[in-house]
Order: C-alpha cells, then sequence, then structure tokens
C-alpha cells in the first residue's frame, strides 16, 4: 500500500479557512460505504439518518489553548511552543519552533506569570519543557495561550470556542476533534428526543495530528501514542447495543479509535483508560462502530486511510472528487460526511 494510493488534488479555495456562523449549516454528504451511493444534504438534516435505539458516541476532549508565543531570556529571539502532552509535575511534552535557537537550560518567558525552562531535546522539534508559573495554570493558558489552529489555516480565530465542540468537557487535547464542531447543543437534544442514546469516550489529540506521513510504504508508518478513557456507565450501554444489534456511530476518527481500540484489545467494551498508537487503514476489520460521522481529510494522512478502511479506497476518492464537484468545504472548519 503506498502513500500515493492516498493522494488527490483539491482547489486551495476549498480549505476552509473560518467557521460558519451557525455551526450545523454545513454541508453534509452521507456516503453508503457498500454501494458508494451518494445524498447532498445539510448538517441539520443528520436528524432524519438516525433510527430510534440507534447509538450516538461523541469525543469529549476539551482543547488547551495551547500555542503560547515568548522570547528567549538570552537573546530574546521569538520562540512558539506548542503544548502536547502533560507528562506531570510541570513538565510538558512541546512541538517548537524554531527547534534549532533551543538548548537544554534555555528560559523562554511568555509573560511575568509563564516561564519554560528546557529539559530536554527530541528529533522533529520536540522538546520536554517545565513550565513556572503563579497562580493557575490553565487560566493563564485561556489568557495567553492561542488556539492550536493547524497550519493550513491562515485566517486568525475570532472566537476561541469555534475550535471547541460544545460538549468539550475534558482538558487535555492539542487539536479539536473536528467532526463535532457541526453540532449545536439544539441538534443533539433533537437526536436525543428521537430515541437515539449519545455517550461519550475521551481521546486527546496528541502530536499524530501535526505530523504527516513522511514514508511511501504505509506500514512503515508510526502512529504517535494518544491518551484515551472509556468509563464502566459507557462501556456497559455499549455492550447492551452490540447484544440488541443497535447501529453504533462514531463521531470523528478519534471517537473510532477509541472504541476499536478498546474492541481488538478486549474483544468487548470495558472501563479503561490507557494510550493507544492503533493505525486504521483498508483491510482493517471494524468491530466497535457501523458508521462515521467525519470531515474531508487531507491527502496522504492516515485520516483518509481511515475513512478508506470502512468504505473503500475507491469509494472515498469517488466521494471527495464529488465534494470538489460540488464545492464543499475541506478539512477542520470543513463539511461533512457521514458514511453509513
Amino acid at each position: 500500500m503506498n502513500l500515493s494510493d492516498f493522494n488527490y488534488d483539491l482547489p486551495e479555495e476549498l480549505i476552509a479557512q473560518t467557521p460558519l456562523t451557525k455551526r450545523d449549516s454545513s454541508k453534509l454528504m452521507i456516503l453508503d460505504k457498500d454501494t458508494g451511493a451518494i445524498t447532498h444534504k445539510h448538517f441539520h438534516d443528520i436528524l432524519e439518518e438516525f433510527q430510534p435505539g440507534d447509538v450516538l458516541v461523541l469525543n469529549d476532549t476539551k482543547v488547551i489553548p495551547a500555542r503560547l508565543i515568548g522570547v528567549k531570556e538570552e537573546t530574546n529571539a521569538v520562540i512558539e511552543l506548542l503544548l502536547l502532552k502533560d507528562i506531570g509535575n510541570n513538565v510538558w511534552e512541546c512541538l517548537s519552533r524554531p527547534a534549532k535557537r533551543l538548548k537544554v537550560g534555555t528560559i523562554v518567558t511568555f509573560s511575568p506569570k509563564l516561564k519554560a525552562e528546557v529539559l530536554a531535546k527530541f528529533d522533529e522539534g520536540i522538546v520536554h519543557v517545565k513550565l513556572i508559573y503563579t497562580g493557575i495554570l490553565m487560566e493563564i493558558l485561556d489568557e495567553l495561550g492561542e488556539m492550536p489552529l493547524p497550519p493550513y489555516i491562515h485566517e486568525k480565530l475570532k472566537e476561541k470556542d469555534r475550535y471547541q465542540t460544545v460538549y468539550a468537557k475534558t482538558i487535555g487535547s492539542a487539536a479539536a476533534p473536528t467532526a463535532g464542531l457541526h453540532f449545536t447543543k439544539e441538534l443533539l437534544a433533537q437526536i436525543e428526543a428521537k430515541g437515539v442514546e449519545i455517550l461519550f469516550v475521551t481521546l486527546h489529540v496528541g502530536l499524530g495530528t501535526f505530523r504527516p506521513v513522511e514514508v511511501e510504504n504505509v506500514l512503515e508508518h508510526h502512529m504517535h501514542s494518544e491518551f484515551y478513557e472509556l468509563k464502566e456507565e459507557v462501556a456497559k450501554k455499549l455492550n447492551q447495543a452490540k447484544q440488541d444489534h443497535r447501529k453504533i456511530y462514531s463521531v470523528g476518527t478519534t471517537t473510532t479509535r477509541v472504541l476499536e481500540t478498546v474492541m481488538h484489545k478486549y474483544g468487548q467494551f470495558i472501563a479503561c483508560h490507557g494510550t493507544t498508537d492503533i493505525f486504521i487503514y483498508p483491510g482493517f476489520e471494524f468491530q466497535a462502530i457501523d458508521g462515521l460521522i467525519t470531515n474531508f481529510h487531507l491527502p496522504k494522512s492516515t485520516l483518509l486511510m481511515l475513512v478508506s478502511a470502512l468504505a473503500s479506497r475507491e469509494i472515498i476518492l469517488n466521494a471527495y472528487e464529488e465534494a470538489i464537484k460540488h464545492k464543499y468545504r475541506f478539512f477542520s472548519f470543513g463539511d461533512a460526511m457521514f458514511i453509513k
């Protein structure tokens, strides 16, 4: 399986730079994963796609305003740190830029309230830093930090909460689970009123989101691990749904990775937490989900490979071609697809 098999040409003007005014007004493509049949709708029409008894699983991770701009104490050189993972004792794994300007012992100052000391350097711009601060860290990050928008978004985000799902709860993510950005509280209430069971898992998005696949042989790609948690009550309800032969739909590739990780590891849903580096590509046997609500993903990305595993590479690339023809908006702030 070659990386070039997952390439497609996307006109730059279709890369969504800003979120729509109303979350659920985005376009929605319904894709039949067996036949490739396509229907064009809007996201608020998704209500029609559910049956009473269906289960909808969402990722309740909350994005940290993790992009910090500071200066080196000795030289005043501008340094950017992206907080990726809390290792403990105020030590964080970060992506740094420009990494060559940092060495062990360097102090970066962001404000009188927050500094970072570099403790270790690794490949690919990764550093471990100790955060030195006065006050409550999350409040300081809310004040100083910017949302860690992907590099293809060049517009400034006017409201921080637009890169946050309306149900975000568990702090710890370096990027939003963007399929969930389309839901409003009202739409979720309507879905629940229809008899759909809404459940939550957690996966904190980490470095993998910011790293492209760089090997031509897809099977040589190494996924970075990310923290996940599945609670006992949710596990029980998911097992019951399986037993009753009810459909389980996941919102986003992150939710999918949690559910498939647990099912492949234990053969059933159980209460657990840990890290996953599951890599889903064509040939993968799905054991947890029946369908997936997702955005349109970057060429040559592991996310495109995941959706190609659920339908097929040919069906997905054909659907992407159709989306381009119909001027769908792509990537994080773009439109959505429901693969059923």
